[in-house]
């Protein structure tokens, strides 16, 4: 077989792994509505997320957070179930710790998600909440990450806007997705718009009930 053939098999080779891998659009996604677009960048709006989560000191080794929380939504529950896995990751930064977490799909959340047994793994809630975020693609890395964190806040200054606490950053794609082709995300916590006189007396209301 000469080098030209085996170009042609090694490509379609990788095609047809590539096709029957799961990809992006297989999973739920969390929602959000998109109030302002530019290019990479969007402001978007979250309502509150039911998340399951794994936290770790920044500076250990292992990182095993994938595992066990991928071991919860496999039968690692109180309940036994197999959970949906959805999109994104997010992952939480701070200081001292960083948190990985799943999000619970909508109709398992509603009807109740089930308790995790797994170590560390803790079931909780993302509050609401409006972002700044930039999509960018590539290998998950910490200088993939510092890149768009940085291009992300130049935006925001030149918008005169300030984050109101830590990045996030969420991950769409399989570890094993080629970097061009990941659907990556560094968002930026803003201030919340304030409430017309009907909205809060909505909210007041609610909190009645």
């Amino acid at each position: 077989m000469n080098k030209k053939w085996i170009i042609i098999t090694a490509c379609a080779a990788a095609g047809l792994f590539l096709t029957a891998l799961p990809v992006r659009a297989d999973y739920e996604t969390a929602p959000y509505t998109v109030v302002k677009k530019a290019g990479a960048t969007e402001i978007r709006d979250y309502p509150a997320l039911k998340v399951v989560s794994v936290g770790m000191k920044t500076d250990t080794e292992r990182d095993d957070r994938f595992r066990r929380l991928f071991a919860y939504i496999s039968g690692g529950n109180a309940a036994q179930s197999k959970i949906a896995m959805t999109t994104p990751v997010f992952m939480d930064k701070a200081d001292a710790t960083s948190v990985m977490s799943f999000v619970v799909p909508a109709t398992v959340a509603a009807a109740g998600a089930p308790v995790p047994t797994g170590e560390g793994v803790q079931l909780g809630t993302r509050p609401a909440g409006r972002f700044a975020v930039l999509r960018f693609n590539g290998l998950q890395s910490t200088a993939n990450e510092k890149a768009a964190l940085s291009e992300l806040e130049k935006w925001m200054a030149a918008e005169k806007l300030t984050a109101t606490g830590q990045p996030v950053i969420a991950y769409y794609d399989s570890p094993w997705t080629p970097g061009p082709w990941r659907r990556n995300e560094v968002m930026l916590p803003l201030p919340l718009p304030a409430a017309t006189p009907a909205a809060a007396k909505e909210a007041d209301q609610d909190k009645t009930k």
